[in-house]
């Protein structure tokens, strides 16, 4: 099998499987309790949080566990209907993950209002039109830092350094950047960052939200005090052992894997523009992730060459996990002013550091093999 789907989830590390089978069988004890079984629970899921730290460039204290990105994201957006003060206003991007567009549509229901910014046609928000964007009762900015499907970078850096003198906090989800590219919570100037492991080779159901050190964000799950009180409930900590391992692989190996998955891009679109030469990445001439090629071909349905792609032992998607059994045109490329009939052409390549050019190779001959049979005369 050939995996080009990791923007979807990656496979877990054996360096992280290991940790977690770790701590079920020797640190099993709840992070709460003061015995010696519970501080040994406690001692791994601060070393979790160090690492998880250091991935980013926080200080440990402001890592708050989660069970993925959704939660991370849905605990920045949804806190604010716990907050106090006057504002009702928030501004994002018309091309988010489902998991702030939806917190989003919650707000609304609830009388908040939301403006969604829309890219320009090679995937990226102009700082300026988000400026533009804010208003007396904005409240908070929420911009992705890489996009799930095209893997275009968005500028939060400048965002965040025109938003800052006004005092208005800034959310970024970061779920498809962090682990691949280097995230810098100080560099990028935000107040809230959404992370999740398994798209970096960690386990599924667990992720963190960073918190600025000085921003009292209100906590949506009420309980306990977990999570200095950002986040009730018992930790999963088997799962943030993972985590914990993943996030220090990811910074170890951040040069070489964005190297390696760099390359394997550039050999799969050199490819598909010999093998295609109407094909069209989306994003392209745009700053992007190093391990996603969103491309489109003319007269092919997505969905028949997916279908196809995976007979034949490839693995690819239409686009984010998330809505793959919608037929729906994704909501991105409509955003960047595709038509449906390009936008239902379009195939989703994400690489992993296990990526090898020969897995290009392969993938390249069955679009070889395949194209010709779906393409519409």
């Amino acid at each position: 099998m050939v995996y080009l789907d990791h923007n979807a989830t990656t496979r877990p590390d054996p360096e992280v499987t290991a940790a977690v089978a770790r701590c079920l069988d020797a640190t099993w004890g709840n992070p709460s309790s003061l015995h010696a079984g519970g501080q040994a629970a406690r001692a791994v899921l601060q070393s979790a949080r160090a690492a998880a730290a250091r991935l980013v460039g926080a200080q440990t204290q402001e890592i708050a566990f989660a069970s993925g990105g959704t939660e991370a994201d849905n605990q920045a957006l949804l806190g604010l209907l716990f907050a106090d003060g006057a504002g009702r206003h928030v501004v994002t991007t018309a091309i988010e993950h489902q998991a702030v567009l939806r917190p989003c549509q919650v707000l609304e229901a609830a009388g908040w209002h939301v403006t969604r910014v829309a890219p320009d046609a090679r995937g990226r928000v102009d700082p300026a039109t988000v400026v533009a964007a804010l208003r007396p009762d904005t409240v908070l900015v929420s911009i992705m830092l890489a996009n799930n499907e095209t893997g275009v970078l968005q500028p939060v850096r400048e965002i965040a350094a025109a938003v800052r003198p006004r005092g208005i906090p800034v959310h970024t989800d970061a779920v498809q950047a962090v682990g691949r590219i280097p995230v810098a919570v100080g560099d990028l100037g935000v107040d809230l960052l959404s992370a999740s492991a398994h798209k970096f080779h960690g386990p599924k159901g667990v992720g963190f939200l960073y918190v600025r050190k000085g921003c009292e964000w209100p906590a949506v799950l009420s309980g306990g005090h977990q999570e200095n009180g950002r986040r009730a409930g018992t930790e999963n900590l088997p799962g943030i052992a993972g985590l914990g391992a993943a996030c220090e692989l990811a910074r170890l190996r951040l040069d070489s894997d964005h190297r390696t998955m760099a390359a394997r891009r550039a050999q799969l679109e050199e490819g598909l523009a010999r093998l295609c030469p109407g094909v069209r990445i989306h994003g392209a001439g745009s700053e992007r992730l190093p391990n996603t090629t969103y491309a489109s071909f003319p007269g092919v349905d997505a969905v028949a060459l997916t279908m196809n792609l995976d007979v034949l032992g490839i693995c690819v998607s239409t686009g984010s996990a998330c809505t793959s059994w919608q037929r729906a045109a994704p909501h991105v490329l409509t955003a960047m002013g595709c038509s449906p009939e390009v936008a239902l052409s379009a195939v989703r390549f994400s690489l992993g550091r296990d990526t090898t050019a020969n897995d290009i190779e392969t993938t390249l001959k069955a679009l070889a093999d395949v194209l010709p049979r779906l393409a519409i005369p």
